[in-house]
């Protein structure tokens, strides 16, 4: 069993993703801002209910998305079977959601499906094709809203936490650059819930996983980023991607939130500088800067990302996990637990897995 704080930061990594998405279900998908605005007031600072007309229309304050439920699959597949089960984890998908989605935008659980999702349930159901032809061409961040918890599975076996997090990502987005940012964000993530900080080192330690095997992606630069020397052979190719950028990013990040001639304020404002659509490569950097700059405060953190419009919702889940998991459950401020629906079981789910980070 891993220690206390390896606990503390697992759970609160999970818990976390499940807040950001409750927070999200109100005031989701908002591209003016004005707008937002005028339906949520000036700061909007817990959970809220949809409005009539707008994105999960229906469902109520502190419920889960979509997002949300998929993770819960997740999550529960990952503890029954003592760790990253595809067949377990796609029987759940045939089982639990597809039977509850037609294959248009509005409809199943939350209200609302993603494209990606509704892509592979095309792909199953309509054409019968078996998993892993299902993945699409949605460059957004909907693996990474489940896959987060395989990587806080194996945040201590950052070989096995690449692997996994590949291989469950391809089954809804096939697309390489999407897989390796997927990929990335979870290995950062992995070095959360070990205890490292959303730094301007982090990159770093990173890269030596690149350079002793552990994380497939190709680097060619020696120490520091120095260049190869002539002669120098081409390095063996740890795994399948191409370049280590996506590692690479989470620092730069953090250094911006650093440096003091360098200021977004009010930090929400970070959707404008990075760009409110759903895109990986939209949310990815914005979702850094403010775990970088509020590594320690959770509530600020959250806030920023939702009030700041736009696909807020995957904002907050990635940042609630980054941020989780470096202020551990145990610095989630305790309203946001008691506003999220069905906050004991899930709770219990992410203490469950947290039991078992680290396990073979």
């Amino acid at each position: 069993m891993p220690n206390k704080m390896i606990r503390d930061r697992a759970s609160g990594a999970i818990m976390g993703a499940f807040i950001g998405d409750a927070m999200g279900l109100g005031p989701h998908w908002y591209y003016d801002l004005a707008e937002l605005r005028r339906d949520y007031g000036d700061w909007i600072d817990g959970y809220t209910d949809p409005k009539p007309g707008r994105y999960h229309e229906g469902h109520k304050a502190g419920q889960l998305s979509q997002a949300g439920f998929i993770l819960r699959l997740m999550l529960a597949s990952l503890v029954d079977c003592d760790g990253y089960d595809a067949a377990d984890f796609c029987r759940r998908m045939d089982e639990d959601l597809f039977p509850l989605l037609d294959g248009t935008p509005v409809s199943g659980p939350g209200g609302y499906t993603s494209q990606s999702i509704r892509e592979a349930w095309r792909r199953r159901v309509q054409q019968n094709l078996p998993w892993g032809q299902t993945g699409g061409h949605a460059d957004t961040t909907e693996a990474i809203e489940r896959t987060l918890a395989i990587a806080v599975r194996y945040a201590l076996q950052p070989a096995r936490l690449a692997s996994a997090v590949a291989d469950n990502t391809i089954l809804t987005q096939a697309d390489d650059t999407v897989v390796s940012m997927t990929v990335a964000f979870c290995s950062v993530l992995g070095l959360l819930v070990q205890g490292h900080t959303l730094d301007a080192e982090l990159s770093a330690k990173l890269m030596e996983l690149v350079k002793n095997g552990e994380l497939p992606f190709h680097a060619v630069t020696r120490d520091n980023f120095q260049p190869p020397r002539p002669g120098d052979p081409d390095p063996p190719r740890a795994g399948r991607f191409a370049s280590p950028d996506a590692l690479l990013t989470p620092s730069y990040m953090a250094r911006a939130a650093a440096d003091p001639q360098i200021r977004i304020e009010p930090a929400w404002k970070v959707s404008i500088v990075y760009g409110m659509p759903c895109a990986i490569y939209h949310q990815l950097p914005a979702a850094y800067y403010l775990a970088a700059r509020f590594h320690n405060d959770f509530e600020s953190a959250m806030l920023h990302a939702v009030n700041g419009g736009g696909q807020n919702q995957a904002r907050a889940i990635l940042t609630g996990a980054l941020v989780g998991a470096q202020t551990g459950f145990s610095g989630i401020p305790q309203r946001f637990l008691d506003g999220l629906d069905e906050s004991a079981a899930l709770s219990k789910l992410a203490l469950d897995l947290a039991s078992k980070v680290g396990s073979p």
